[in-house]
């Protein structure tokens, strides 16, 4: 089951909390919460304020296991810009702006499920060097020998020429 949770209004600029959030897209809660407290940026506090408010949703709502949370979806949104004036020299004004943005963190609950390795191609390495594997090619390089002079000697080309 997915729950939500937004943080709106936030004063980051989209650009910059964009940048934390794609770093934690499709981890578990806990990998993600665990990332953005060491992260150096300062939208990493706002993206996980908006984690957290999810993962509590999750528990407090639907009584579904922090544990089992993964964070399925995270959208960092623009939101309206606050503009200001900054009066400078010679009577001017130069307009700055205090950008901000909606967050939106979705998780979804996976049961703990045991993943499913590929097949490594380093296995098939471990059975060439086993004992097995190597009584295998000599007994194909004699059937390629006797094929060898059995071609040979019926071999048009031979017979031509005697």
């Amino acid at each position: 089951m997915e729950v939500m949770a937004r943080a709106k209004y936030v004063r980051r600029a989209p650009r910059k909390a964009r940048l934390v959030a794609d770093q934690v897209r499709g981890l578990r809660v806990s990998e993600a919460l665990a990332q953005l407290e060491f992260s150096p940026k300062h939208a990493a506090r706002d993206v996980a304020k908006a984690i957290k408010s999810a993962a509590a949703n999750a528990e407090h709502n639907h009584n579904l296991e922090r544990d089992e949370l993964w964070l399925v979806q995270i959208l960092v949104d623009e939101g309206p810009t606050i503009k200001r004036i900054r009066p400078v020299s010679r009577g001017m004004a130069h307009q700055y702006f205090h950008r901000t943005c909606h967050i939106t963190a979705i998780v979804e609950d996976r049961p703990e499920v045991a993943p499913a390795r590929p097949a490594r191609r380093r296995a098939a390495a471990r059975r060439a060097s086993s004992p097995e594997a190597t009584e295998a090619p000599p007994a194909a390089d004699e059937t390629n020998a006797e094929e060898a002079t059995v071609g040979a000697s019926a071999s048009p080309a031979t017979e031509g020429e005697s």
